[in-house]
Order: structure tokens, then C-alpha cells, then sequence
């Protein structure tokens, strides 16, 4: 799988691949990431990349000739995301779906924003990951690739890993604990160390439950609802 990233600031986005999972997934040749630079297609004088906004208004656009340029570049296989606060929220399903694609590209925005005859020229999709601003879609995209990476084949260590995550389902994941079993006069549920693994995954589900009816209480009516419908 191929990931692409048309930016001006590739440097914000390069660091996050050289520790971890990310970087044993390229390493591994599970996936690789590349980078275009829309200064590099200008045909201005001076690389611009950036206009004052039509119809006034403060702030700078990025103007339709240098992206339209990159973007030219990329084969037919390229799914082109756009990334803007007026997307379709990211959500699990999304980066499940994407993680069947063969070529992602991320655009990422600056100033005001891009000119919106390029979304509509090249956008396959537009996405959110939350109802605020940013000063660039170099980090939305970057969240987008991490959560993506983990559903291609191989890059975690332990598959099974991905089957009790939160959003897997309408539930949250249930808490996690570790060891020592007692630290700070704090103890690990007595259930979790006594190796009656039915057991533990019933409590894991109460604890799920539970977790979300405190932090998404939307969600557990969504598992309710489930729920009925599969009896």
C-alpha cells in the first residue's frame, strides 16, 4: 500500500515514521509514504502557492494551478482525500475501508484553505477528525495514516489486537491493567488474576459497558439497539 502526501511542510510529516509501528511497517514492506510539494509545480516566479481570497476577506488561498499540476501527476489507482473541519467525520469504518486501498493521498491545506475547484476536480473524499481548526492538514492526515496503517495486514505484531479496540463495536474497549497487581494501594480487579478466562471476558463486557455509558452515552444506546435487533 502507498500513502502520499501533498503538502508544503512534508518535514512535519516525515518524523512520524522513523520509531515505532510505523516504522517497522515500512521497513517490513507492509506500506510506504512518499511526498509532493505543490511549490515544486508552480509556474510563478517565485513558487507561490498562495492568493489573496475572491471576493475579499482575510487571509490567503491556495491557489487551483500548482495542485492541479500535482495532482495530474498521481495514476488512476490514487484515492485523494481532502482534509477540512466542513468533512465527514473519520471515523474506524473509514480507516477499515481504506486499509483495502492500494494508493491513499492526503492533501493538506494551509491559510484559508484550498481553492474549492481542486476538491471538486480531484476530491474522492473530504474528511474531519473533529469540530475544530487547525493550522494545516498535516496532522489530520497523519491521525488518518495511523489508524489506517494498523487494519493493513501484518504491521501489528498481534492481530488479535485490533478485534477488542474501542469502536470495533458500539462499546469502548473495557480499562486495561498490568502488573505489579497491587501498586499505590491500587489493585487490579480480583477476576483479572484468577485465570477463569470466561470470566474475565464477562467482566470485560459489564466494564465496557460501563465505561461507556460514562463517556459516550450515545454509543451505548447504539450497542442497545444492536444488541435487540441481533435477538
Amino acid at each position: 500500500m502507498r500513502f502520499t502526501y501533498v503538502t508544503i511542510f512534508s518535514n512535519l510529516i516525515e518524523g512520524y515514521f522513523q520509531d515505532s509501528i510505523l516504522k517497522r511497517g515500512i521497513e517490513s514492506g507492509k506500506f510506504s509514504v512518499s511526498y509532493l510539494n505543490p511549490r515544486d509545480f508552480s509556474i510563478s516566479k517565485h513558487h507561490k502557492v498562495d492568493d489573496t481570497a475572491a471576493g475579499g476577506g482575510a487571509g490567503m488561498v491556495m491557489t487551483p494551478q500548482p495542485l492541479f499540476d500535482t495532482l495530474q501527476t498521481l495514476g488512476d489507482e490514487a484515492h485523494i482525500i481532502f482534509v477540512a473541519p466542513v468533512g465527514k467525520q473519520f471515523t474506524q469504518n473509514d480507516a477499515k475501508r481504506l486499509a483495502t486501498k492500494s494508493h491513499v493521498v492526503f492533501v493538506s491545506g494551509r491559510y484559508e484553505g484550498i481553492d474549492e475547484r481542486v476538491v471538486e476536480r480531484f476530491g474522492d473524499e473530504v474528511f474531519s477528525i473533529g469540530d475544530y481548526v487547525l493550522t494545516g492538514g498535516e496532522l489530520p492526515s497523519l491521525v488518518m495514516t495511523d489508524a489506517i496503517v494498523r487494519n493493513i495486514e501484518g504491521v501489528l505484531g498481534n492481530s488479535e489486537s485490533l478485534e477488542y479496540e474501542s469502536f470495533e463495536t458500539p462499546l469502548l474497549e473495557a480499562p486495561s491493567f498490568g502488573k505489579p497487581p497491587v501498586y499505590e494501594n491500587m489493585s487490579v480487579p480480583s477476576e483479572y488474576l484468577k485465570g477463569n478466562h470466561s470470566k474475565i471476558r464477562a467482566l470485560k463486557s459489564s466494564l465496557s459497558e460501563c465505561k461507556t455509558k460514562y463517556f459516550r452515552p450515545e454509543q451505548l444506546q447504539k450497542h442497545k439497539i444492536r444488541t435487540s435487533y441481533e435477538k
